[in-house]
């Protein structure tokens, strides 16, 4: 569209207009931006993130509504508010703790998370981002608790564990120079079926009784986490193997306890790890009920001053689903060191909890310290940030990860990184929306998962315009009557209208003034309001009762008069150059042209599209439907003046002027034509033209086809049943001589087969006589 054809005032009004169009097209795109009339500024930003608000005083006219002060700020400015008197507040944000990342643990205080602390206000619609730097800081503390299965069956691997202290300590001090490592047990709940309760075997549980084996408990924690390698032996030392009834063991109520008792583990905000040794199945929710446990796991500690787990037979089993919600909260990361047979079904555990590893342990568990070092480094070169809690309502957050040798983006359930290295920087792009006005200041926490560091983004939304220049008793206000407060007046009370010029005493009917004689429906035909007896129109209306609606006009391709005019009163008013009800159709001819002629001579122009004549298509109507092609053009001719045939052979001489020559076999290839002739025979023919345009035909003899044809089809016809005839007899006969085969086969068993008492000693007569000794006379 140009606008150098209108004077200035109607081109920034049918800008504007345009604008307001763009609300009701019915194939608008998701991120188009528009704005709709708002009567405060308030709720013009809450709109639409692109809306902004004009508070110039003069800026709306006598007449129209303030609603129009809402519009996008490049439109605002084309109709002549000062861009100082725009109100567009943006998000912003303010990092407000950002200590440098540490290198290694010599370091007072370790920091590998950045920053700490960030202030976030938001538009709604509007997104921001910040990035969020991690880097492996070399050395960082670690806690290791030892969570061991004492079934029977773990017999062997208890003598390996007691001895495990000093080289468990060794390993992690290899990584960091402050580690701690605990230990606990756990068998099964204590009540049928899961271990037996008769007196003897809850005094021994072993089945050999020359064993010495302690009374079964569903999990007890022996020894919080420490430093010192001795005092781990020494504890360990005194554990005893027990057993349980069946294959699965209590190991989940086990974890569950050992997550939820922080204070009793010990456990520091820092790398928490715990490693699981099974090689049982395990128990999950709804197991419980069989020994009574009907209650839902509550997730509360419950053991008491030994370490025991106290209420184990009134809680059922934790779900996969609460356990991995409660290790995540707690930032705890498992290590599942399994026997070979149950890797697989941990392996499909893991994928449901965040931050874990399965690692296959030997039948003696003497594998198991070089399986946790190599686990944790399989853990700890994974970073995954995420947060920790639901997002508040009308939150929406996005992750691009931007790791060493690759990058993901928009990933909502968290950023990842793998095979980070240590001192290695690897970056996040957070990116935060809102898209409702939040009810106060709201707290998303941000963290990597296994290090005990947090991101926390304080959240506010940007839903009420600042307008620092509000004016109470404003003389612009009709002498005082009403306060400006963003440019637009706030009557006092018994005051109404745009400026408070209304006294509501002196209003008898104000609304009757609005509408139109016998008119009953809403003031200004609901597109405006009445103020003090006159409509104030929206901006797409004008009238004296507002009815004329310049949004009420045809569209074309989705656009109001097709984009090439205006809407005035529901009718178009084209541009220059195009007409049609919806100024759909183009005066310009410069699309028809081919070759320079229009529609190639064979159809006229209209709307700069050629409509064709009968016969031809394309849209330059250079293509016709039925017409000859230049083989079928010279057909009859090339038949009737070399062979005298033909429906031409009556008048050949007049109706064909080519120059003919009759050729023996030449050589042919795919630009000859070939045509039947009306005797059936093959026509074989070539087409010259000379610089003059005159045609000269070269033409080969005719080929006899049909008799060929004939003979052909009716050779290959007789093949055909001669072979079906030949496949049926040989069929018959290869039938034929295997039943004869099997006939005298049978008659050979039937001649030798005997059955009497000369030929054969065990042979009987089937026919016997019994003699019953009441009626023997």
């Amino acid at each position: 569209m140009t606008t150098n054809m209108l004077p200035m005032g109607w081109t920034v009004k049918l800008w504007f207009l345009l604008m307001l169009l763009a609300v009701a097209c019915e194939e608008k795109t998701p991120d188009m931006d528009f704005c709709l009339p708002h009567p405060s500024c308030d709720e013009c930003i809450q709109s639409h993130p692109t809306c902004a608000w004009c508070k110039q005083l003069d800026f709306v006219q006598s007449g129209e509504s303030d609603a129009g002060r809402c519009a996008s700020r490049l439109e605002l400015e084309h109709r002549g508010c000062h861009p100082s008197e725009i109100v567009d507040p943006r998000g912003k944000q303010s990092i407000l703790v950002n200590r440098p990342l540490s290198n290694s643990t010599h370091h007072q205080t370790i920091t590998q998370l950045a920053p700490q602390k960030i202030a976030l206000q938001l538009r709604p619609g509007e997104e921001q981002s910040f990035t969020v730097h991690f880097k492996r800081a070399e050395g960082y503390p670690v806690d290791l608790y030892y969570l061991m299965d004492l079934s029977y069956s773990m017999k062997d691997d208890l003598e390996n564990i007691k001895r495990l202290g000093s080289d468990l300590l060794a390993v992690l001090r290899n990584i960091t120079t402050s580690a701690k490592i605990g230990f606990g047990s756990f068998i099964d709940k204590t009540v049928l079926p899961y271990v037996s309760t008769a007196p003897s075997k809850w005094q021994n549980p072993c089945p050999h009784l020359n064993e010495n084996c302690q009374s079964p408990f569903s999990y007890q924690h022996v020894l919080p986490l420490t430093d010192n390698a001795s005092e781990f032996e020494s504890r360990v030392s005194q554990q005893r193997i027990s057993g349980n009834l069946d294959d699965a063991e209590g190991g989940f109520d086990a974890i569950m306890q050992a997550a939820i008792c922080k204070e009793q583990i010990g456990w520091r905000e820092v790398t928490k790890l715990l490693v699981f040794t099974s090689d049982g199945a395990f128990h999950m929710a709804g197991d419980g009920k069989l020994g009574g446990a009907y209650m839902p796991n509550d997730g509360h500690c419950h053991l008491n001053a030994n370490g025991l787990y106290t209420k184990n037979h009134l809680y059922d089993y934790p779900s996969v689903g609460h356990l991995a919600e409660v290790l995540s909260e707690a930032n705890i990361q498992p290590i599942f060191a399994v026997t070979g047979s149950r890797v697989p079904m941990y392996e499909e555990l893991s994928k449901l909890i965040p931050k874990s590893v399965v690692g296959e342990l030997k039948e003696d568990s003497s594998n198991v310290v070089q399986l946790i070092a190599d686990a944790y480094n399989s853990l700890s070169s994974t970073v995954n940030l995420e947060h920790i809690s639901d997002l508040p309502p009308g939150i929406s957050i996005a992750y691009d990860s931007h790791c060493s040798d690759s990058e993901t983006y928009g990933r909502t359930e968290g950023g990842e990184c793998f095979g980070v290295h240590i001192n290695q920087l690897v970056q996040f792009t957070v990116r935060i929306k809102a898209t409702t006005c939040l009810p106060g200041s709201q707290k998303v926490v941000l963290r990597v998962l296994g290090v005990g560091e947090e991101l926390q983004v304080d959240l506010t939304t940007a839903c009420e315009c600042q307008c620092r220049d509000t004016q109470p008793y404003a003389d612009h206000c009709s002498g005082g009557h009403g306060n400006i407060t963003c440019g637009v007046c706030r009557c006092q009370e018994g005051h109404v209208g745009r400026l408070c010029e209304c006294n509501q005493k002196d209003l008898v009917h104000p609304e009757a003034m609005c509408r139109e004689v016998n008119d009953t429906g809403p003031v200004c035909n609901g597109k405006g309001q009445c103020m003090c007896g006159k409509c104030q129109c929206n901006a797409a209306a004008s009238g004296p009762f507002c009815k004329c609606d310049n949004t009420a006009c045809e569209r074309h391709n989705g656009q109001l008069c097709g984009g090439n005019g205006r809407c005035r009163c529901g009718n178009c008013e084209c541009h220059q150059n195009y007409t049609g009800s919806a100024c759909e159709c183009s005066l310009d001819t410069s699309g028809c042209i081919w070759d320079g002629t229009v529609c190639s001579g064979h159809g006229r122009c209209f709307c700069n599209k050629c409509q064709c004549d009968d016969g031809w298509f394309d849209s330059h109507c250079s293509h016709c439907a039925n017409c000859q092609t230049p083989c079928e053009e010279h057909r009859a001719c090339a038949e009737c003046k070399a062979f005298g045939s033909g429906l031409l052979s009556g008048n050949c001489s007049i109706a064909c002027n080519q120059t003919i020559r009759v050729l023996a076999a030449p050589t042919m290839n795919e630009r000859w034509c070939q045509a039947k002739a009306e005797d059936g025979s093959l026509l074989t023919y070539f087409i010259e033209r000379d610089e003059t345009g005159k045609v000269t035909l070269l033409v080969n003899s005719k080929k006899e086809t049909t008799k060929q044809t004939f003979e052909l089809v009716l050779g290959l016809a007789v093949g055909f049943v001669l072979l079906g005839l030949i496949l049926i007899v040989g069929y018959r006969i290869i039938v034929e001589i295997h039943d004869r085969r099997e006939f005298n086969r049978f008659e050979k068993e039937r001649k030798s087969a005997q059955w009497n008492e000369v030929n054969n000693p065990l042979f009987r007569s089937a026919i016997t006589t019994i003699i019953n000794p009441r009626y023997n006379k």
